[in-house]
C-alpha cells in the first residue's frame, strides 16, 4: 500500500512539509457568454513565470459560475481505519457550479500545471441522488467528499424566500466522484447551507447558513436583510451519523454566518465563523464557538467587531447610500494551521486584517493590508497607478503560514451590486510577518486583468493542500 505524502498526519507534519509551487484558482464569467476556467499560477519564486497563469483549463459548458472547489481526498482520509488508500491522492479537483448545480472533476496528473476534465456529474445526477442543488462548499472527509448545496432538489433561484429548500450536504465517493446520498439522517431544525467543517477527534460536523438560492441569486434582498432572513446561526452534528444535535443561534441581527474555521488540532472543540453584517450598525463580525462548561453542549461568542466607515453617500453604490457608511463586509476568514494567525477579509472597506489568535478568546489585531474596496479602490504596490476594485475576499493561507493569497470577487449579483462600475480581476500575494505580526504585499506578484481573460477570479486552492483544505488526524 502507498500513501500520498501530501497526506500529513498532524498539523506539525504538514507546516514541515515542502513549499507549493503552484496554485489552483477558479474563474467565471459574469455573463455566461464563455466557459469558466480552471487556472494554474506559478508560486515558486525561484520560477522565471512567478506570478504568471501557466495552465489554463476551460469548462466544456457555460454558465456554471464556478465558486468554491476543493480536493477529492486530503488528511483527513488517514482517519478512516481499515480504509483503502492505495492509490488514493491528493491528485482530483471537484468545481462545482453554484448557478448550473454541475460538478466538473479535473485530473492534476500527469503534468499538475496541466489539469484536464475526467467527469461531469450533471445537476439530475446531483438532484436525484441527494435531493439537493445550487453546490457551494466542498470539502475532503475521512469516507468521502461532503459538498454542501444551498437548495433542494427542484430550486431555480426564482421563488419567494424559504420555499427553495431545505438545503443540506451531499455525499461523494471520493474515489468514483458518484453522488451516494443526503449526508444528513435527521436535519432538525437546519434549513439554509453554506459551509461545513468538523472536529474528528470529537465526532462533531459544524454548518453554517448564508441564504437559499431565491435570496442570493440576484444580489442581497434588502427587505429579507433588514427584515434579518438571511442566515445567523451554527448548527452541530453527529459526525459518524448525520444526525442533528444542536442550533446555537448567534442572534438574528448578526446576518450571514458564513465560513467555519475550526482548530486544526483534531482534538479541538473551538473555532471561528465570519458574519457578513449586522443589521443594527452594519458591522461585521467574527465569533468563537466551543463546547460549553457542561462538556455536553455548544456555545458561541463574539470576539471580533469591525465597526463600518464613513462616507459620502455621493462616492456609494445605490444599496449603500441611505447609509451614509461602507460596511466591512467579512466575507472569508482563514487560519493558520499553527492555529496562531486568523485573517479576515473586509470585501467592502477593501482590508485584510490579520490577529493574533494564540489566546483565541482574545484575538489581537496584528496586521492589516488595504487593497481596493467601494470607496478606497487603493492600489497593488505593484501597480500603484490603477485603482482596484473589489477587495480581498477569498483569502488561502500556506501550510507554513508566511504567504497569504487573496481573490476579489465575491459572487457576480453581489459583486455588481456593490461594484456596479466593475469588479475586475486580480489575485494577490501577502508575505506574513509570523513574529511580531504584519502584511506585506508582494510586488512581484499581481495577476490581473487580461490575465484571467476576461473572466473573474475566486478561490484559491495550494498544491500539496493549504490552511483551509486539510483536517488533521493526529496532534
Amino acid at each position: 500500500m502507498t500513501t500520498d505524502p501530501t497526506f500529513y498526519r498532524s498539523a506539525t507534519e504538514a507546516i514541515a512539509a515542502p513549499s507549493e509551487q503552484l496554485a489552483y484558482v477558479v474563474a467565471f464569467d459574469r455573463a455566461g457568454e464563455q466557459s469558466d476556467a480552471l487556472t494554474t499560477i506559478d508560486v515558486d519564486t525561484e520560477s522565471p513565470t512567478y506570478g504568471q497563469v501557466v495552465g489554463w483549463a476551460d469548462l466544456p459548458t457555460k454558465g456554471d459560475e464556478l465558486h468554491h472547489f476543493g480536493w477529492n481526498a486530503c488528511s483527513s482520509a488517514l482517519m478512516h481505519e481499515g480504509h483503502d488508500m492505495d492509490g488514493l491522492a491528493r491528485r482530483y479537483l471537484l468545481l462545482p457550479g453554484i448557478r448550473s448545480s454541475r460538478i466538473h472533476v479535473f485530473d492534476t496528473q500527469p503534468d499538475p500545471t496541466a489539469p484536464h476534465l475526467v467527469r461531469t456529474i450533471d445537476a439530475d445526477e446531483l438532484a436525484g441522488k441527494a435531493g439537493y442543488s445550487r453546490p457551494h462548499t466542498l470539502h475532503c472527509g475521512p469516507d468521502g467528499i461532503f459538498l454542501t448545496c444551498l437548495g433542494s432538489a427542484d430550486s431555480n433561484g426564482n421563488g419567494d424566500s424559504g420555499d427553495d429548500g431545505p438545503a443540506g450536504i451531499a455525499l461523494l465517493d471520493h474515489d468514483t466522484f458518484d453522488v451516494i446520498r443526503a449526508w444528513e439522517t435527521d436535519r432538525g431544525p437546519q434549513r439554509m447551507a453554506y459551509d461545513a467543517w468538523w472536529h474528528l477527534n470529537r465526532n462533531v460536523l459544524v454548518t453554517s447558513e448564508w441564504g437559499s438560492p431565491s435570496m442570493i441569486e440576484n444580489g442581497v434582498v434588502p427587505e429579507l436583510l433588514l427584515a434579518n432572513k438571511y442566515g445567523h446561526s451554527l448548527h452541530f452534528w453527529d459526525l459518524a451519523e448525520g444526525r442533528h444535535l444542536q442550533e446555537v443561534d448567534l442572534g438574528e441581527q448578526h446576518q450571514m454566518a458564513l465560513e467555519l474555521r475550526p482548530s486544526h488540532d483534531p482534538d479541538a472543540t473551538w473555532g471561528f465563523v465570519g458574519v457578513v453584517i449586522s443589521t443594527e450598525d452594519l458591522s461585521a463580525s467574527v465569533w468563537r464557538w466551543r463546547r460549553d462548561d457542561d462538556g455536553e453542549h455548544w456555545t458561541a461568542d463574539k470576539v471580533i467587531t469591525i465597526p463600518a466607515e464613513p462616507a459620502d453617500a455621493d462616492d456609494l453604490p445605490p444599496a449603500l447610500k441611505p447609509f451614509g457608511a461602507v460596511p466591512p463586509l467579512v466575507t472569508d476568514i482563514n487560519l493558520s494551521v499553527d492555529d496562531q494567525w486568523l485573517y479576515v477579509s473586509c470585501w467592502g472597506t477593501g482590508e485584510l486584517k490579520q490577529y493574533d489568535v494564540s489566546d483565541p478568546a482574545h484575538p489581537r489585531e496584528a496586521g492589516s493590508v488595504r487593497l481596493g474596496g467601494i470607496v478606497g479602490r487603493r492600489p497593488h504596490p505593484a501597480q500603484p497607478e490603477l485603482p482596484l476594485a473589489g477587495g480581498p475576499q477569498m483569502v488561502e493561507t500556506s501550510r507554513d503560514g508566511r504567504r497569504v493569497y487573496v481573490t476579489n470577487s465575491l459572487y457576480g449579483a453581489w459583486d455588481d451590486q456593490f461594484y456596479p462600475d466593475g469588479v475586475g480581476a486580480w489575485m494577490a500575494k501577502l508575505d506574513a510577518d509570523l513574529d511580531g505580526g504584519g502584511l506585506h504585499p508582494d510586488p512581484g506578484f499581481f495577476p490581473q486583468g487580461e490575465a484571467f481573460r476576461g473572466l473573474r477570479a475566486h478561490q484559491v486552492r495550494l498544491q500539496g493542500g493549504d490552511a483551509s483544505s486539510d483536517s488533521y488526524c493526529y496532534r
